[in-house]
């Protein structure tokens, strides 16, 4: 299959974003079959709306002291895709996405 940069529109915001190839890759990886319908933002607000009790969370906690969490943009050292993490990274350690990290098995 031959995969080629798409421009689609975020539902959310509006705006255009980049469905890369890598990114399709990805998803034909993961068995995903439909498209990404957010931008790289409106992903990560929404994440972030989760994380603070949106949804679906332990007691509607998520932040532990009603704070917002910092995160650190990364692209993951496996899969290449971006996300954010709860740390600055050093450069030291490869960092992994969340579904890399999570499966347990990152490979370098």
């Amino acid at each position: 299959m031959v995969f080629q940069d798409r421009t689609l529109v975020c539902s959310d915001c509006g705006d255009d974003f980049i469905f890369s190839i890598d990114d399709q890759q990805y998803h034909l990886e993961k068995g995903y079959t439909n498209e990404p319908k957010r931008c790289l933002s409106c992903r990560r607000a929404r994440r972030a709306s989760y994380n603070r009790g949106g949804g679906g969370g332990f007691g509607g906690g998520g932040g532990g002291f009603g704070g917002s969490r910092q995160t650190y943009a990364i692209v993951c050292a496996q899969c290449g895709k971006e996300d954010e993490v709860p740390f600055r990274p050093t450069g030291a350690r490869p960092v992994y996405c969340y579904d890399c990290f999570r499966s347990g098995t990152p490979q370098n």
